[in-house]
């Protein structure tokens, strides 16, 4: 009999809940420079400090996120964790109203004829930021839980020489959301108002729970996996596949949280996701701004969208082709032990970002230039973290997946919070400071900007280094 490939069916799902999880975070970088901020009067620093308000609380309901996922199950925690992050994307759209009744104005229409710089106007800025920061902290508590889900899934359905692949694909949702992003948002704002434009896209989350609650069960309680899928599955494991299937693995041992933090492992893992997780986010909110600001194009136009649309569509394609097959080669062709093949996968795509070094002078040629480095830098991320991703299920049982995924997850969203929150701050002090501010031959904001692409073109050498000295060949932790 034929082995069925239920697994692949569930990969796919993992992939369209990812795609979505990403569309919800860019409605707001997508709508925020051309739509909102003229409404609300948000400077650079506002929307940094929103944007690093999510990145904080995400980083810090990240550390509980994992252990909630192995604690109620896979199933139940997927289901609660987009239904909060749906409901989260959806109230952004009150924040207009909310903000008008709170001042007493009736029309956004009078939103916008508040003088800027008065009074009011700093007001009106400052209660639409803080609306606007309990929306993505509601966002936050749910989109925490996407990864650890959907990582412990992958662990649960795919033996480890197909895990890099598999995150691989499901983790290129991410660039497909960046995708679809610029084509789809800008214009639903521009149609229906920006507020339809995160109902619609939050609205998506909704219709994926459905799918999830039906077409997901373990893969020893699943009828729609065959006893040939179940052993092509367990094939890691040291016992036979039917004794797996019969023990159903129930009561592995779990780990502390607190324990988590004695292991090597674990700090490698928080190395590869501290210095790289903030250089995503960077280019994943502020991307729309920069082709915006720097080159006069707005989201909603052919050209902005079509710029966006070539950085993440490099992103997907490069990503997936080379953060799935490489590892793949390695173990396969190579016969390299899994860890060692990922790690030597990782230290390649670790020099893709290096490109983002010629991101600003070869952006005085043409936009395009930026655009295509912008991608491979991505892409070089993506690949990176797929495999990083599987690290975690090579290293840890699958009773501690979620939980290991969940701190590095934190660690991200820290390092996030730091780069969103300061590259608001340094875009404005060196746009106010102008031709005063100089880095490298650029100035103002072109220096600004030059002096992050800096950071992103190291952060990968810099966590590959920390990662190889802290676990420097595979072992397994045993509980």
């Amino acid at each position: 009999m034929k082995n069925s490939n239920w697994r692949w069916w569930l990969c796919g799902l993992l992939f369209v809940a990812t795609t979505v999880n990403y569309l919800d975070r860019q409605v707001l970088s997508l709508t925020w420079k051309d739509f909102i901020a003229p409404e609300f009067h948000w400077t650079n620093s506002d929307y940094g400090d929103i944007t690093a308000a999510f990145s904080l609380f995400y980083a810090f309901v990240s550390l509980f996120s994992g252990k909630f996922i192995d604690w109620v199950g896979t199933k139940k925690g997927y289901l609660i964790a987009i239904f909060v992050w749906s409901l989260g994307a959806c109230l952004h759209a009150g924040c207009g109203w909310l903000t008008m009744h709170i001042h007493g104005l009736e029309s956004v229409e009078a939103l916008r004829l508040v003088e800027q710089g008065s009074a009011m106007a700093a007001a009106i800025s400052s209660t639409s930021v803080w609306l606007f920061m309990v929306c993505r902290m509601v966002l936050a508590i749910g989109e925490s839980g996407n990864f650890p889900a959907a990582i412990k899934v992958t662990a649960e359905y795919f033996p480890k020489k197909d895990r890099a692949l598999a995150t691989s694909i499901f983790n290129s949702g991410a660039s497909v959301g960046a995708l679809v992003a610029p084509v789809s948002i800008p214009f639903l704002a521009r149609a229906y108002g920006w507020e339809w434009a995160f109902i619609i896209i939050g609205g998506l989350g909704f219709l994926w729970m459905g799918f999830w609650y039906f077409m997901y069960d373990k893969p020893e309680k699943s009828k729609h996996v065959n006893q040939g899928e179940l052993a092509y599955i367990n094939q890691d494991e040291t016992i036979a596949p039917s004794e797996a299937a019969a023990d159903e693995q129930p009561k592995e041992a779990g780990i502390p949280i607190w324990k988590c933090f004695l292991l090597r492992h674990t700090w490698s893992y928080i190395c590869g996701k501290f210095f790289t997780d903030g250089v995503w986010w960077f280019l994943l909110f502020w991307a729309p701004a920069y082709f915006s600001v720097q080159y006069g194009y707005r989201s909603d136009s052919a050209m902005g969208a079509t710029l966006i649309f070539v950085v993440y569509l490099i992103v997907t394609i490069v990503s997936i082709a080379a953060g799935g097959y490489l590892p793949k080669f390695f173990i396969e062709r190579r016969g390299m032990e899994a860890y060692s093949g990922r790690l030597r996968a990782m230290l390649m795509f670790a020099f893709l970002p290096v490109f983002a070094l010629f991101a600003q002078p070869l952006g005085q040629v043409s936009a395009w230039w930026p655009a295509v480095i912008i991608g491979l830098a991505g892409a070089g991320h993506q690949s990176w973290s797929a495999n990083l991703y599987s690290t975690v299920g090579d290293m840890f049982p699958k009773s501690a997946i979620a939980t290991i995924t969940g701190i590095g997850t934190m660690t991200g969203g820290i390092a996030s919070f730091a780069i969103n929150m300061g590259a608001g701050w340094l875009f404005d002090y060196t746009e106010g400071l102008g031709s005063a501010f100089h880095f490298l031959g650029f100035e103002g904001l072109e220096a600004g900007y030059m002096i992050i692409f800096c950071y992103c073109a190291v952060a990968y050498l810099i966590a590959w280094a920390c990662m190889k000295t802290l676990v420097p060949r595979y072992k397994k932790v045993e509980l």
